[in-house]
This record gives structure tokens, sequence and C-alpha cells, in this order.
């Protein structure tokens, strides 16, 4: 704990963030911290406090998906257009910054394994030019988290299926809009509702009781956290209160980056990854689609594609795969994935440790990387 203390305790008395809650367990071992304050009514961090977890979302999405694998309603390897009809006819630009009338028709269909893998052509590009990408930021909202703002999921659908990918099915590999793609399949593929499927299949096995797509019960809104991002001047501003976007159930749950939840909730999660799909004796999930999800799947011209996010690392199903050590925490095999609200969460099998850290900044600076980076440092050590 000490470690964690001396690494993260500068980042909140610097005022740089105004809290957060960080995790490292290994084993039955758990250590946790909460430092400064949960929002500007200046009452104290704890551990079960609620934050936004945004693209640590991402996993569990895949999880949810793969049950479905396991329960023979979806195959990896099938297209999806029975589930997803928008999708049933793609075209790809031949350019990905061309203009959106510049198009080709795809020549294979998208499956489960393109989206799970992000390959299946809609997303961002790592140059983040183009006039897709101002249709991706627009009308299918793939900013920053914002529950409210999104149509409802059939609508969503009809919107995505306009717009051309950006490369041939398991060609390429763009970013974060196959993750929302996939709460709709979950959704459809089940007769359920993604919120629905995702809770009782996946959150409700694993005890992660203050985790969901929204506040469920009006009596834990003490524990909501504010949410910043740095202005122009580079000082903290709030973009969303505790009584915000996640309060009201939202007409669109954001598969890629829509989930509130707790620290304690994510290592439930994290843990059951680690026993190969299961907790306290009860089998989420197949040992099978655990190891698929935690494998690195992109070709060395993917990696590239992907470099801006990935970082020389690679992706698995809802998340990185660490497969080069490049920094001290860069353990091969190494799991899980960072949020633009400021989350991150990840798995080690090697060592068997859990690692989560949520704080209330958005990224987008150098400060908002550094407390990373000094988490993860003194997570390896």
């Amino acid at each position: 704990m000490s470690n964690l203390e001396d690494a993260l305790t500068p980042h909140v008395e610097s005022g740089r963030v105004p809290g957060l809650v960080a995790l490292v367990a290994r084993g039955t071992e758990v250590e946790t911290l909460a430092l400064g304050r949960r929002s500007e009514d200046g009452e104290p961090m704890t551990e079960d406090s609620l934050f936004r977890f945004a693209s640590i979302t991402k996993p569990l999405t895949a999880a949810a998906a793969l049950t479905l694998v396991d329960d023979g309603l979806l195959d990896l390897d099938s297209p999806v257009a029975d589930w997803l009809p928008e999708l049933a006819a793609p075209v790809v630009l031949r350019e990905a910054s061309g203009p959106l009338d510049d198009v080709v028709p795809a020549t294979t269909p998208i499956t489960l394994r393109h989206l799970l893998s992000s390959t299946a052509g809609h997303g961002f590009p790592g140059d983040f030019l183009g006039p897709v990408v101002a249709e991706l930021m627009g009308p299918l909202h793939q900013g920053p988290p914002d529950p409210p703002a999104a149509p409802e999921p059939d609508e969503w659908m009809a919107r995505l299926g306009q717009l051309p990918l950006l490369h041939q099915p398991g060609e390429g590999w763009t970013y974060n809009t196959a993750y929302d793609v996939l709460g709709v399949l979950v959704a459809r593929a089940s007769g359920d509702s993604f919120a629905r499927y995702l809770r009782e299949h996946v959150l409700d096995p694993l005890g992660m009781v203050g985790t969901g797509f929204w506040l469920r019960d009006r009596a834990d809104l003490p524990r909501m956290t504010s949410q910043h991002r740095r202005d122009d001047q580079g000082e903290l501003v709030v973009t969303d209160p505790p009584d915000g976007h996640w309060v009201d159930e939202p007409a669109f749950c954001s598969g890629a980056g829509g989930l509130l939840g707790t620290a304690a909730d994510w290592l439930a999660f994290g843990q059951m990854l680690l026993a190969g799909g299961t907790s306290d004796g009860h089998r989420v999930l197949s040992e099978d689609l655990v190891r698929l999800m935690m494998v690195d799947h992109l070709t060395e011209p993917q990696h590239q594609m992907g470099d801006l996010f990935l970082q020389g690392q690679g992706w698995g199903f809802g998340g990185s795969v660490d497969v080069a050590e490049l920094e001290p925490w860069n353990v091969p095999g190494r799991y899980g994935w960072v949020g633009g609200t400021g989350t991150s969460a990840h798995v080690v099998p090697r060592d068997g440790a859990v690692t989560v850290l949520l704080t209330q900044v958005e990224l987008g600076s150098p400060e908002g990387a550094q407390i990373f980076d000094d988490f993860w440092r003194a997570a390896a050590s």
C-alpha cells in the first residue's frame, strides 16, 4: 500500500485529480486506496464510490457476447447479418479519409469475431481524419460517453448501416464502434435488452451489484463521483455532476463505454477471468472463450494501424494484450484497457494480479496519462 500511496498521493495533493480509488489484488490479498474528494460537496472519496467506467466497459461487453457463443446462439465466424440486417451488405471506402460515396462492396461478411477483435471496419482510425470520423462523432455519438444523447438501438443501427467501413472486414483495426454494435447484437440475439442480459448473465453471477448503465438505486446517489475535464487553460471543470447523466436509464446502453461501477466490482470480473471463467464455483464463461479474450488476435499491419491506441501492444476480445515488454508493467499476457473518463483495469495472468485505477478526469493531456504510468509502475513493484 505504501507504494500506491507514494505514487498517487502527489496527483491528488497537487490538484491534478480531485480524487481516486486504486486497487491491486494478488490472489486473496487485496489492497484498496481511496484518496481525495468524491465531488464538489467535499465529501471524501470512499472505496465504494461509483465512477463512469468508459472503455473498461468493453471487456464486460465481450464477455456478454461470448456467453451467447457458449449457449450456441452465436458463432464466432458466422455472419452477424441474421441479427443485424443493417450490416448485411456493407460497402468500404476506397481510401479511409476519402469521400463517403467513393466505395466498393465488402468482400467478406462481418462476423462476431470481427466485432470482438475490432476488425469489422467501423470505428476510429489512428489519424482521426476523414468524413467518417465526423459522422461517428456526430450522429453516432462516439465521443466521450454521454448517455442521454444517443438514440434508441434500432435508430442507432440504422444510422450506422448508412456509413461505409474504413477497411475490408478482417483486414484493418479501428477503435470503439464495434463494441456499441456488440451491445445491440447481444440484445437481438438474446431477445432481451442489453442491460438486462448483461446483468443476469455477467454482473449478478459475479456479485457486481454496483455496476450498471444507470444508477438503479437512488439511495446510492451519495456514492456518485463528479466527472471533470481540463479547459484550454488547464483548469478542471465539471462535465457531469453526481446527479447528472448516469442517474436515469438511457435509450442506448453503450457496450463501448456506458457502465457505471466500483473498483471492487471490476475486481470481481478480473478474478473471474483469472479463474478461467468461474466465480465461487459458478461458471460464467467457458475456459476456452476466456482464453480467446486474452490473446492477441492482430496481424502486424493491424498492430500498426492501431498503434495510437495500442501503443505497441496487441488486442484480444474487449481489451489490449501486452506482447512487448516496453515498460516495467508490460508483462506479456497482461489484459485490460483504459477508459477516457480516467479509468484503467487489467489482469496479469502470470502474477495472478488484478489492478484497477478509477479517477474523475478525462484523458487528453500528458498530466492525465502520467497518473496511469505511476499507478502501473507501483502496482508492478
